[in-house]
């Protein structure tokens, strides 16, 4: 079971971004917004934080490292907010999760969408990417773009036709590409949940007059839009997420329906895939990746709990995944961020080292 070495991201142990916050982000945080810290002491505060984690993703040995997501409260609202023609607000309700709704944030649109040139995530990057220096490759991960079409966020005074609106949400997404480039970047994620979500049964897709299928085409000419006359160098993967909530879940299904579409035509260089329990279905969907195409991030491990997972069930379920996809396009990683939300999921930061360090010493037992 052996082949050649990734050299090029997503890389055989990977993991899809957020890391639990430590103790101190919290406190700051806290103190904070009772005003008894300046913003800029925050900042310090996360700086410092960043660093730790940055030595310490090296030392269990990822080639690709994170910021954590360190400076946000929401793995989607703090990107999207920032955009021209978008704010954040408190909506009367949050999401519904297996057994628990979320804190009560989102996004709206307000004006016509476009990349804001002083997009706060830009200049963290670039301290970000100084942080790392050439030690591991720094990756950023933002929000898809298909995230702007969940219900509630599109306002119809705005936008009343559907096609305007993709229009701009492509223009707006090749700028902020355009952007990360410009300031080093060249591993940067797109978490997808709109996407996951077209394939469950639970979820209405009727507010936009459109069918799931008509949504599904949709969603893939926006990611191929913003792909478009990406730079050669630059890898772009897409995370397909069920939701990741204080270790709850939002919903359930296989990737089938929208795998003839998506995973045959969307023209990223790898899928980051939720496999880590049974409502993810079975590596089924995968056929219709293309031989020598994307790779694929098997998420056999969860982020959910400490537990580390048999070694002798992962690399069973890897030789199955090969029957769908060689061994030399395949990678490992968790389902999901450790910490999708600053509220993190519910186990410690020693386990969540531990299992990076454990994927890790997997992959190399796998692929030497």
């Amino acid at each position: 079971m052996t082949t050649t070495t990734i050299v090029k991201a997503p890389f055989r142990a990977d993991h899809v971004g957020s890391l639990l916050r430590p103790e101190a982000i919290h406190t700051a945080r806290k103190d904070f917004q009772e005003g008894t810290i300046t913003a800029q002491q925050l900042h310090d505060i996360e700086t410092a934080e960043i660093k730790k984690i940055i030595d310490k993703q090296i030392e269990v040995g990822l080639q690709a490292v994170t910021d954590g997501e360190f400076r946000r409260r929401f793995w989607h609202t703090d990107f999207l907010e920032h955009l021209n023609g978008v704010e954040g607000y408190t909506p009367n309700h949050g999401f519904a999760f297996k057994g628990e709704e979320t804190e009560r944030y989102d996004v709206r649109v307000i004006g016509k969408i476009s990349f804001n040139s002083e997009h706060p995530h830009i200049k963290e990057f670039i301290e970000f990417k100084e942080m790392v220096g050439d030690r591991a490759v720094a990756k950023q991960t933002i929000p898809s773009p298909n995230q702007l079409f969940n219900a509630g966020i599109r306002n119809k005074d705005v936008y009343p036709d559907l096609e305007e609106y993709t229009k701009d949400i492509i223009a707006t997404y090749r700028d902020a590409i355009t952007a990360f480039y410009d300031a080093g970047c060249r591993y940067l994620q797109l978490d997808d949940v709109y996407i996951a979500g077209l394939n469950a049964p639970e979820i209405p897709f009727n507010d936009s007059g459109y069918s799931r299928e008509q949504l599904i085409d949709l969603a893939l000419r926006v990611v191929n839009g913003v792909l478009e006359d990406k730079p050669e160098d630059l890898v772009i993967t897409t995370h397909l997420c069920r939701g990741n909530y204080r270790s709850k879940w939002a919903f359930e299904g296989s990737y089938a329906k929208i795998a003839p579409t998506l995973f045959a035509k969307e023209k990223v260089d790898g899928f980051f895939l939720e496999y880590d329990d049974d409502r993810s279905g079975d590596f089924g969907p995968l056929e219709f990746i293309p031989n020598g195409g994307a790779r694929v991030v098997l998420g056999v491990f969860t982020s959910k709990h400490g537990q580390l997972e048999d070694a002798e069930n992962i690399k069973a379920r890897i030789q199955e995944a090969t029957k769908y996809v060689p061994l030399e396009q395949l990678c490992i990683s968790p389902q999901c961020g450790f910490a999708s939300t600053h509220h993190g999921n519910i186990l410690t930061e020693e386990e969540q080292w531990a299992k990076l360090k454990y994927i890790v010493d997997l992959s190399k037992e796998i692929w030497g």
